[in-house]
């Protein structure tokens, strides 16, 4: 491969659920939305189903294309051998509503339910499947504004005090005292409708009062519970979701704050908007505030029922201007490189990279001028100088 062909710009995939909202990545990007189209996530990588476009006119393929051409060249001999396909997925997320409550499986369990799946003759794309493919889902995130999230069960003298301080919850103390994470949380998965409404009808009223009248903060479990029935007229059927706001830690990343989760952890995005670096999966295990397919016996399988103090990471300084954000998984690392007026970066890739300016602009290897929503990929042994000309920030994706 030419020197010319080792460094290209490509463009991503915008994904429009419709819990996004609609200017951060448009204006990261510098392009119109004028349909006010909820813009969720902006997806870097390989992806079958949303492969980056190579922008370079010579070349004309899609990354997952140009991979699938010479996988050896393109990944490294090593990394090829190890994971089959670019192991990782960059991505940029601008979240205005909640997401789903979920827990990834790990890779050995990945594996056996996409098999026993398969053999069930569940259609890939069915509403009811649990796993889409035979890997694992770890994640990191890395905050880009205010951010907040739940991550976690609470320590166990936390919770207790939840099911203290909540009225409605009282009943609840001595089965998690007698039995545990696991017992607690089956009870309030296993109830049917009714039961749910029953519970928490009150509780959310009393959250709403609160809220209107500014007596919750966004530490608060009710602000979120709030938040979920802001203008909602009538309220029925009350997402079981609403439990786990309560059970798990509240975390909120400042930017620049960093976040990973692994298999087992179960947790969900609240708001904010963050740039997310995980394993190249789509297996999901729901646990509510979702209309999608929740699979309660699954879910308490691979779910981490034990407490934990959030690791919020403000990365390690490898060199003058780059942190990294240490994760406990082999398929993706992540930097921040910031740089000042005349600061310089240089680097030689071990494997392909992804680099994606959130900030100001660079200049790379003298020659090609980076902008704000702009990314590149690099191949592997390739040597390359990035300079800028004011503040600057870029974020590299790497096995």
């Amino acid at each position: 491969m030419e020197a010319s062909h080792k460094i290209f710009k490509i463009k991503g995939c915008i994904q429009h659920y419709a819990w996004g909202g609609n200017t951060f990545i448009p204006e990261l990007l510098g392009v119109p939305n004028n349909n006010e189209e909820p813009c969720a996530e902006y997806w870097l990588g390989a992806h079958p189903s949303a492969s980056a476009q190579i922008l370079d006119t010579n070349i004309g393929l899609t990354l997952n294309e140009l991979i699938k051409q010479d996988p050896k060249l393109a990944l490294t001999e090593a990394v090829y051998g190890k994971f089959g396909e670019l192991p990782y997925l960059l991505k940029v997320l601008d979240v205005k509503q909640m997401l789903s409550i979920q827990v990834h499986p790990t890779k050995a369990e990945a594996e056996l339910g996409f098999d026993r799946e398969e053999a069930e003759g569940i259609p890939i794309n069915a509403a009811n499947r649990n796993y889409k493919d035979r890997n694992h889902k770890p994640e990191v995130m890395v905050a880009l504004s205010d951010f907040w999230l739940l991550h976690g069960f609470k320590e166990k003298s936390l919770l207790e005090k939840t099911l203290s301080d909540v009225p409605e919850f009282n009943i609840l103390l001595p089965l998690f005292k007698r039995e545990g994470y696991k017992a607690l949380y089956q009870f309030v998965m296993e109830m049917g409708v009714d039961e749910v409404n029953t519970f928490l009808m009150q509780v959310v009223k009393r959250e709403l009062r609160d809220k209107k009248e500014g007596l919750l903060t966004k530490a608060n479990p009710g602000w979120w519970v709030a938040k979920l029935f802001d203008g909602v007229d009538q309220i029925t059927n009350i997402d079981k979701g609403v439990f786990s706001i309560y059970f798990f830690n509240i975390v909120n990343a400042q930017p620049g704050e960093a976040v990973f989760q692994g298999a087992g952890l179960p947790h969900a995005y609240l708001e904010g908007q963050n740039i997310e670096l995980m394993a190249n999966s789509d297996n999901v295990l729901r646990g509510g505030l979702t209309p999608k397919y929740i699979d309660v016996p699954e879910l308490i399988k691979h779910t981490l029922f034990e407490g934990i103090v959030p690791n919020i990471m403000k990365g390690n300084e490898i060199r003058k201007g780059e942190k990294n954000y240490p994760c406990p998984v082999p398929d993706f690392a992540i930097s921040k490189i910031d740089l000042n007026e005349n600061m310089t970066y240089d680097n030689v890739t071990k494997a392909m990279e992804l680099i994606l300016v959130t900030e100001g602009g660079a200049v790379l290897n003298n020659s090609m001028v980076l902008k704000k929503g702009e990314a590149i990929c690099l191949m592997p042994e390739t040597s390359y100088h990035l300079i800028s000309s004011g503040h600057c920030t870029l974020f590299k994706a790497f096995v």
